[in-house]
Protein backbone atom coordinates (compact mmCIF):
# COMPACT_ATOMS: atom_id res chain seq x y z
CA UNK A 1 0.00 0.00 0.00
CA UNK A 2 1.06 3.89 -0.77
CA UNK A 3 1.53 4.74 3.39
CA UNK A 4 -2.06 6.67 3.54
CA UNK A 5 -4.63 6.48 5.89
CA UNK A 6 -5.91 2.93 5.93
CA UNK A 7 -9.34 2.76 3.32
CA UNK A 8 -12.32 3.02 5.51
CA UNK A 9 -14.85 -0.33 3.49
CA UNK A 10 -18.10 -1.57 4.60
CA UNK A 11 -19.00 -5.05 3.56
CA UNK A 12 -22.52 -6.08 3.56
CA UNK A 13 -24.09 -9.39 2.35
CA UNK A 14 -24.22 -12.63 4.04
CA UNK A 15 -22.08 -14.66 7.05
CA UNK A 16 -22.20 -18.21 6.69
CA UNK A 17 -20.84 -21.28 8.58
CA UNK A 18 -18.59 -23.08 5.72
CA UNK A 19 -18.27 -27.07 6.63
CA UNK A 20 -15.32 -27.61 3.94
CA UNK A 21 -15.36 -31.44 2.46
CA UNK A 22 -12.96 -32.23 0.05
CA UNK A 23 -13.94 -35.39 -2.27
CA UNK A 24 -12.03 -37.59 -4.69
CA UNK A 25 -14.62 -36.71 -7.77
CA UNK A 26 -17.92 -34.11 -7.29
CA UNK A 27 -20.28 -37.25 -8.20
CA UNK A 28 -23.67 -37.11 -10.50
CA UNK A 29 -26.64 -38.08 -10.19
CA UNK A 30 -26.98 -41.49 -8.06
CA UNK A 31 -23.58 -41.50 -7.78
CA UNK A 32 -20.68 -41.51 -4.94
CA UNK A 33 -17.99 -39.51 -3.92
CA UNK A 34 -15.63 -40.27 -1.28
CA UNK A 35 -14.48 -37.68 1.54
CA UNK A 36 -10.76 -37.02 1.95
CA UNK A 37 -10.73 -34.38 4.15
CA UNK A 38 -13.30 -32.20 6.17
CA UNK A 39 -12.69 -28.42 7.94
CA UNK A 40 -15.11 -25.33 9.07
CA UNK A 41 -14.73 -22.12 8.78
CA UNK A 42 -16.55 -18.49 8.61
CA UNK A 43 -17.92 -18.18 5.26
CA UNK A 44 -20.26 -16.33 3.01
CA UNK A 45 -19.32 -13.81 0.26
CA UNK A 46 -19.89 -10.52 2.91
CA UNK A 47 -17.41 -12.27 5.11
CA UNK A 48 -14.56 -13.32 2.92
CA UNK A 49 -14.66 -9.78 1.53
CA UNK A 50 -14.02 -8.21 4.77
CA UNK A 51 -11.98 -10.91 6.20
CA UNK A 52 -9.65 -10.48 3.10
CA UNK A 53 -9.94 -6.64 3.44
CA UNK A 54 -9.10 -6.62 6.66
CA UNK A 55 -5.68 -8.60 5.76
CA UNK A 56 -4.57 -5.85 3.45
CA UNK A 57 -4.94 -3.40 6.07
CA UNK A 58 -8.33 -1.51 5.72
CA UNK A 59 -10.78 -0.62 8.36
CA UNK A 60 -13.05 -3.19 8.16
CA UNK A 61 -16.90 -3.34 8.82
CA UNK A 62 -19.66 -6.11 7.95
CA UNK A 63 -22.93 -5.42 7.63
CA UNK A 64 -25.04 -8.63 7.83
CA UNK A 65 -27.07 -11.57 10.15
CA UNK A 66 -26.29 -14.66 11.92
CA UNK A 67 -28.41 -17.03 14.42
CA UNK A 68 -28.21 -17.36 18.14
CA UNK A 69 -26.53 -20.55 18.09
CA UNK A 70 -23.60 -22.07 18.12
CA UNK A 71 -22.38 -21.41 14.84
CA UNK A 72 -23.17 -17.44 14.70
CA UNK A 73 -20.94 -17.39 17.90
CA UNK A 74 -17.94 -19.20 16.12
CA UNK A 75 -18.77 -16.92 12.68
CA UNK A 76 -18.93 -13.57 15.07
CA UNK A 77 -15.13 -14.71 17.31
CA UNK A 78 -13.91 -15.40 13.76
CA UNK A 79 -14.40 -12.39 11.94
CA UNK A 80 -13.60 -10.34 15.05
CA UNK A 81 -10.45 -12.34 15.44
CA UNK A 82 -9.60 -11.29 11.67
CA UNK A 83 -9.59 -7.46 12.48
CA UNK A 84 -13.34 -6.68 11.18
CA UNK A 85 -15.69 -4.74 13.18
CA UNK A 86 -18.85 -6.72 13.55
CA UNK A 87 -20.69 -3.91 15.61
CA UNK A 88 -23.63 -4.13 12.53
CA UNK A 89 -23.58 -7.72 12.82
CA UNK A 90 -27.63 -8.63 13.56
CA UNK A 91 -28.19 -11.70 15.62
CA UNK A 92 -31.02 -13.17 14.54
CA UNK A 93 -33.47 -15.47 16.88
CA UNK A 94 -32.70 -18.35 13.88
CA UNK A 95 -30.14 -20.65 12.88
CA UNK A 96 -26.61 -19.64 11.06
CA UNK A 97 -27.34 -20.12 7.30
CA UNK A 98 -24.53 -23.48 6.92
CA UNK A 99 -23.57 -23.97 3.33
CA UNK A 100 -21.38 -27.14 2.62
CA UNK A 101 -18.74 -26.68 0.20
CA UNK A 102 -18.12 -29.86 -1.66
CA UNK A 103 -14.89 -29.46 -3.14
CA UNK A 104 -12.84 -31.67 -5.89
CA UNK A 105 -9.06 -32.53 -6.83
CA UNK A 106 -9.26 -29.84 -9.34
CA UNK A 107 -10.48 -27.43 -6.72
CA UNK A 108 -14.14 -26.77 -8.64
CA UNK A 109 -16.83 -26.09 -6.17
CA UNK A 110 -20.25 -27.23 -5.17
CA UNK A 111 -22.68 -25.88 -2.87
CA UNK A 112 -25.48 -27.16 -0.76
CA UNK A 113 -26.85 -25.03 2.31
CA UNK A 114 -30.26 -23.66 3.83
CA UNK A 115 -30.46 -19.93 3.51
CA UNK A 116 -30.73 -19.67 7.82
CA UNK A 117 -30.40 -16.07 8.93
CA UNK A 118 -28.42 -14.87 6.50
CA UNK A 119 -30.73 -11.93 5.04
CA UNK A 120 -32.13 -11.29 8.22
CA UNK A 121 -30.68 -7.87 8.91
CA UNK A 122 -31.89 -4.52 6.75
CA UNK A 123 -30.39 -1.67 5.19
CA UNK A 124 -31.83 0.01 8.22
CA UNK A 125 -29.13 -2.17 10.65
CA UNK A 126 -26.19 0.17 9.46
CA UNK A 127 -25.94 3.31 11.59
CA UNK A 128 -25.83 6.72 9.44
CA UNK A 129 -22.49 7.57 11.41
CA UNK A 130 -21.38 4.27 10.77
CA UNK A 131 -21.63 5.61 6.99
CA UNK A 132 -20.87 8.96 7.53
CA UNK A 133 -17.28 7.59 8.77
CA UNK A 134 -16.61 5.19 5.73
CA UNK A 135 -15.16 5.58 2.39
CA UNK A 136 -16.61 2.82 0.43
CA UNK A 137 -19.29 0.78 0.60
CA UNK A 138 -19.33 -3.33 -1.01
CA UNK A 139 -22.40 -5.18 -1.78
CA UNK A 140 -22.36 -8.89 -1.85
CA UNK A 141 -24.93 -11.45 -3.26
CA UNK A 142 -27.90 -10.46 -0.83
CA UNK A 143 -31.54 -9.25 -0.66
CA UNK A 144 -32.09 -6.82 -4.09
CA UNK A 145 -33.99 -4.09 -2.12
CA UNK A 146 -31.43 -4.02 0.65
CA UNK A 147 -28.62 -4.01 -2.09
CA UNK A 148 -30.36 -0.58 -3.47
CA UNK A 149 -31.83 0.81 -0.45
CA UNK A 150 -27.62 0.35 1.39
CA UNK A 151 -26.87 1.49 -2.02
CA UNK A 152 -28.94 4.87 -1.48
CA UNK A 153 -27.77 5.89 1.32
CA UNK A 154 -24.28 5.23 0.89
CA UNK A 155 -24.43 7.67 -2.37
CA UNK A 156 -26.29 9.97 0.02
CA UNK A 157 -23.27 10.25 2.11
CA UNK A 158 -20.87 10.60 -0.58
CA UNK A 159 -19.47 7.07 -0.95
CA UNK A 160 -18.57 5.14 -4.16
CA UNK A 161 -20.21 1.71 -3.98
CA UNK A 162 -19.31 -1.39 -5.85
CA UNK A 163 -21.05 -5.03 -6.16
CA UNK A 164 -20.44 -8.74 -6.83
CA UNK A 165 -23.71 -10.19 -7.08
CA UNK A 166 -22.40 -13.55 -7.45
CA UNK A 167 -23.90 -16.88 -8.42
CA UNK A 168 -27.40 -15.34 -8.59
CA UNK A 169 -27.69 -13.25 -10.66
CA UNK A 170 -29.70 -15.14 -13.10
CA UNK A 171 -31.80 -15.88 -9.71
CA UNK A 172 -32.87 -12.76 -8.72
CA UNK A 173 -33.78 -9.48 -9.79
CA UNK A 174 -30.40 -7.78 -9.10
CA UNK A 175 -31.39 -4.24 -11.79
CA UNK A 176 -31.70 -1.61 -9.31
CA UNK A 177 -28.67 -2.31 -7.15
CA UNK A 178 -26.55 -3.29 -10.19
CA UNK A 179 -27.85 0.33 -11.13
CA UNK A 180 -26.73 2.17 -8.50
CA UNK A 181 -23.31 0.91 -8.47
CA UNK A 182 -20.34 2.55 -9.53
CA UNK A 183 -18.06 -0.67 -9.84
CA UNK A 184 -19.35 -4.42 -10.76
CA UNK A 185 -17.25 -7.81 -10.26
CA UNK A 186 -18.56 -10.26 -12.65
CA UNK A 187 -17.02 -13.64 -14.13
CA UNK A 188 -17.52 -14.69 -17.51
CA UNK A 189 -21.12 -16.51 -16.78
CA UNK A 190 -22.30 -13.94 -14.91
CA UNK A 191 -21.43 -11.54 -17.26
CA UNK A 192 -23.59 -12.55 -20.03
CA UNK A 193 -26.94 -12.00 -17.76
CA UNK A 194 -25.30 -8.52 -16.35
CA UNK A 195 -23.47 -6.93 -19.09
CA UNK A 196 -26.32 -7.64 -21.66
CA UNK A 197 -29.40 -6.84 -19.50
CA UNK A 198 -28.24 -4.18 -17.13
CA UNK A 199 -25.66 -2.34 -18.46
CA UNK A 200 -24.63 -3.50 -22.19
CA UNK A 201 -23.00 -1.60 -24.84
CA UNK A 202 -26.57 -0.35 -26.30
CA UNK A 203 -27.27 1.31 -23.14
CA UNK A 204 -23.46 2.85 -22.86
CA UNK A 205 -21.32 1.52 -20.19
CA UNK A 206 -21.73 4.42 -16.54
CA UNK A 207 -19.99 2.28 -14.18
CA UNK A 208 -16.35 0.44 -13.75
CA UNK A 209 -16.87 -3.41 -15.01
CA UNK A 210 -14.28 -5.96 -13.63
CA UNK A 211 -14.37 -8.88 -15.73
CA UNK A 212 -12.69 -12.04 -14.06
CA UNK A 213 -11.50 -14.82 -16.24
CA UNK A 214 -10.30 -17.27 -13.50
CA UNK A 215 -7.30 -18.51 -13.76
CA UNK A 216 -6.94 -16.79 -17.02
CA UNK A 217 -6.71 -13.23 -15.51
CA UNK A 218 -9.35 -10.45 -15.37
CA UNK A 219 -10.25 -7.10 -17.59
CA UNK A 220 -11.53 -3.82 -16.72
CA UNK A 221 -13.58 -0.94 -18.84
CA UNK A 222 -14.61 2.37 -17.35
CA UNK A 223 -17.47 4.39 -18.86
CA UNK A 224 -14.48 7.05 -20.00
CA UNK A 225 -13.36 3.62 -22.17
CA UNK A 226 -10.11 3.13 -19.86
CA UNK A 227 -9.49 -0.13 -20.56
CA UNK A 228 -6.81 -2.25 -18.56
CA UNK A 229 -6.21 -6.50 -18.39
CA UNK A 230 -3.72 -8.76 -16.70
CA UNK A 231 -3.30 -12.76 -17.36
CA UNK A 232 -3.15 -13.74 -13.76
CA UNK A 233 -1.01 -16.14 -12.22
CA UNK A 234 0.16 -19.75 -12.50
CA UNK A 235 -1.44 -21.66 -9.54
CA UNK A 236 -2.31 -25.04 -8.64
CA UNK A 237 -5.72 -24.61 -7.46
CA UNK A 238 -6.95 -26.68 -4.72
CA UNK A 239 -9.46 -24.86 -3.39
CA UNK A 240 -11.85 -21.78 -5.79
CA UNK A 241 -14.18 -21.46 -2.14
CA UNK A 242 -14.14 -17.74 -1.89
CA UNK A 243 -11.18 -16.87 -4.88
CA UNK A 244 -13.69 -14.38 -6.44
CA UNK A 245 -14.16 -12.52 -3.22
CA UNK A 246 -10.71 -12.43 -2.51
CA UNK A 247 -10.11 -10.59 -6.02
CA UNK A 248 -12.61 -8.42 -5.29
CA UNK A 249 -10.75 -7.71 -1.81
CA UNK A 250 -7.08 -6.91 -3.39
CA UNK A 251 -8.91 -4.83 -6.14
CA UNK A 252 -10.82 -2.76 -3.75
CA UNK A 253 -7.57 -2.53 -1.88
CA UNK A 254 -5.56 -1.10 -4.54
CA UNK A 255 -8.19 1.11 -6.09
CA UNK A 256 -8.93 3.01 -2.88
CA UNK A 257 -4.94 3.21 -1.69
CA UNK A 258 -4.33 7.11 -2.06
CA UNK A 259 -6.19 10.16 -3.47
CA UNK A 260 -4.92 9.55 -7.25
CA UNK A 261 -6.54 7.93 -10.32
CA UNK A 262 -6.72 4.47 -9.82
CA UNK A 263 -3.76 2.46 -11.50
CA UNK A 264 -5.88 -0.13 -13.01
CA UNK A 265 -3.29 -2.61 -14.19
CA UNK A 266 -2.02 -2.52 -10.42
CA UNK A 267 -5.49 -3.16 -9.27
CA UNK A 268 -6.18 -6.25 -11.31
CA UNK A 269 -2.43 -7.11 -10.50
CA UNK A 270 -2.88 -7.48 -7.11
CA UNK A 271 -6.33 -8.50 -7.82
CA UNK A 272 -5.44 -11.79 -9.13
CA UNK A 273 -2.74 -12.37 -6.58
CA UNK A 274 -5.23 -12.72 -4.23
CA UNK A 275 -7.31 -14.77 -6.21
CA UNK A 276 -4.48 -16.93 -6.74
CA UNK A 277 -3.36 -17.29 -3.20
CA UNK A 278 -7.56 -18.21 -2.32
CA UNK A 279 -7.24 -21.22 -4.61
CA UNK A 280 -3.98 -22.29 -3.61
CA UNK A 281 -5.48 -23.33 -0.24
CA UNK A 282 -8.99 -24.58 1.66
CA UNK A 283 -11.03 -22.70 2.73
CA UNK A 284 -13.04 -19.59 2.04
CA UNK A 285 -10.66 -17.10 3.83
CA UNK A 286 -7.14 -17.60 2.60
CA UNK A 287 -4.41 -16.09 4.38
CA UNK A 288 -3.61 -12.59 2.57
CA UNK A 289 -0.97 -10.88 3.11
CA UNK A 290 1.40 -7.90 1.43
CA UNK A 291 4.55 -10.08 1.21
CA UNK A 292 2.69 -13.04 -0.57
CA UNK A 293 1.27 -10.54 -3.04
CA UNK A 294 4.44 -8.78 -3.58
CA UNK A 295 6.52 -12.73 -3.96
CA UNK A 296 3.69 -12.66 -6.84
CA UNK A 297 4.07 -9.47 -8.14
CA UNK A 298 7.77 -10.18 -8.56
CA UNK A 299 7.33 -13.32 -10.53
Amino acid sequence: MSGADPARVICAGHVNWDVTLSVDRLPGADAEATITDQSQSCGGSASNAATGLAALGNDTTILGSVGDDENGHLATRALDSAGVDCDPLVVADTETAVKYLVVDPAGEVAVLGNEGGNEAFGADDLDDAILAAADHLHLTSQDPDTAAELADRAHDHGLRVSFDPGRRIDARDFTAPLARSDLVFVNEREASTAIEDHFGPADGLDKTVVLKHGAAGAEVLTPCGHYASHDGFPVEAVDTTGAGDAFAAGFLTAWLDGDAEPDFDRCLAVANACGALAAGVRGPSPPLSWDRIEDLLDT
